[in-house]
Order: structure tokens, then sequence, then C-alpha cells
């Protein structure tokens, strides 16, 4: 872990995308780990960073709940300014992550946004969306999606009014981190392979 607390894997020449990490797993978390080294393989500049209550976590030992959201978005714009500013940057993130990211990605005027398992809503309460920014988005954005995440369905999202700029993505059978039932046939690691593909390309079609 460089000065900064970020990770950075790829090389420093490739397209910068910044990715932070979900409610629960810290930036090192083993699906985190496999997207990054993903990206990296493929020539991207990968940098991940950690919210403030997660850095206290990291810290101390200390299991607190995630930090407000206006933190949290302040939190993201911090990263942006570290890593040189939104112009050349692909941001977003894990669940949490990516919600945050997709909430400022107008305002920092980044070149794009990318999110790994979108929190359309809380589990077991579809009736409270996160998706009144998301029609009106002007950020090129992709959204990778499992078809049967709890906090978002394939059934669900098809009916959610968003923005032209939003691409999503369907991985069949995958729950909130893209994992499938044995029986769909289906593998986690061919998802995860799945899922940095489609990032890659996002991010290569951005010029």
């Amino acid at each position: 872990m460089e000065k900064s607390g970020m990770i950075f894997d790829g090389p420093e020449g490739g397209p910068a995308v910044a990715l932070a990490h979900g409610a629960g797993a810290a930036m090192d978390s083993p699906f985190l780990n496999t997207i990054a080294a993903g990206l990296a393989g493929g020539g991207i500049r990968v940098a991940r960073f950690e919210f403030p209550y997660m850095r206290r976590r990291r810290e101390t030992g200390e299991r607190r709940p995630p930090d407000r959201e206006p933190a949290l978005r302040q939190a993201w714009l911090d990263a942006i300014a570290t890593l040189g500013g939104a112009e050349r940057l692909v941001i977003g993130g894990k669940s949490m992550g990516g919600r945050m990211a997709s909430l400022v990605a107008d305002e920092a005027s980044v070149r794009g946004l990318v999110c790994l398992g979108y929190p359309f809503h809380p589990p077991g309460q579809p009736e409270k969306l996160r998706t009144a920014h998301l029609r009106d988005l002007r950020t090129p954005t992709l959204i990778v999606q499992g078809t049967r995440d709890p906090l978002g369905t394939r059934e669900e999202v098809e009916r959610y009014d968003l923005s032209p700029a939003i691409r999503v993505v369907w991985l069949e059978d995958g729950d909130h981190s893209f994992k499938p039932r044995v029986a769909s046939g289906h593998k986690e690691k061919e998802h995860l392979a799945a899922a940095v593909e489609a990032v890659r390309e996002f991010v290569e079609s951005l010029g």
C-alpha cells in the first residue's frame, strides 16, 4: 500500500480506473483483488481506496457502519483530486462504492462510471429505490449485475427508468457478487472474468 493509502495495479501509462469497496468488505477483498488484477492484466491502471470508516477499521480493528452519504461523496471527490483530476479517470466500484461514485460522476465530470453490482434498493425492500439520480445521469456508465442480485434483479431493473447513458451487462444467475448457483451451469470464476472483460471493453470504448 502506498503513502496515499491507495493500492495501485497495472501500468502507469494505462487508462485509469478508480475503484471503491462495498459497505462490508475492504478495498483488498477477494472480489476487488480479482477485478483489479484482471484489469491490470489488460493494460489498465487501477487505483483502489477506502472510505474513512473502513480506514479506521483497518487501523483500530473496530467495526463501524459506513459513514453518512456526504462523507462518502467527499471521499470520492478527494480520491479523484489525489489521482490528478477527472479528465481521464473512470470511477466506480463494488456495490456502495459504485453507488457513491454515481452520485459524484456528473459533478466531477469524470470520463466514465463503472458499477459492479449496483444496489438499486436495500435487501428485501424493493420499494426503497436508489435510482432517482440515474434517470438523468450524463456520464457514460456501465453496470455489471447478476440476474438474481437481491439488490436489483433483472426483472426489477428492466422496469426502471434509467438514463440512456447507462448500459447494463447481465451475468446469468449471478448474485450480488456475481456468484451463480451450482445447478445453473455457470461458474463464479467465469462471471468475474466476464465482468473484467466488460469493464475493459467499456474503458477502451471511451477513447
